[in-house]
């Protein structure tokens, strides 16, 4: 994956991260780095994500994921990189899924 390139990080956050305000968290931190995509709740605890951006600026993300809000306790995050498709014009809170 060369850097000028747009990239897709689809992930999955494990730990303490509902009702924490975790998904507003990585909401400003995809916004204050130029993503797109969404972030969304999942029925079974955790919160999913999934950007597009540069490389750099995915693992940025990805660095604030693991950090997590200062209410949440992150004990695992499970992500893979993908080819970008440019699905998305902003980045976004989506319902729970």
């Amino acid at each position: 994956m060369t850097e000028h390139n747009t990239h897709r990080l689809h992930a999955h956050v494990e730990g303490m991260v509902q009702g924490v305000g975790f998904r507003y968290f990585v909401l400003r931190s995809a916004q204050a780095l130029g993503l797109t995509g969404w972030v969304r709740n999942r029925y079974d605890g955790r919160v999913e994500v999934m950007a597009e951006g540069t490389l750099t600026n995915l693992n940025r993300l990805l660095r604030e994921l693991r950090r997590g809000p200062h209410r949440s306790d992150v004990w695992n995050v499970n992500y893979q990189f993908e080819e970008a498709r440019g699905d998305f014009e902003r980045f976004s809170v989506l319902s729970t899924g």
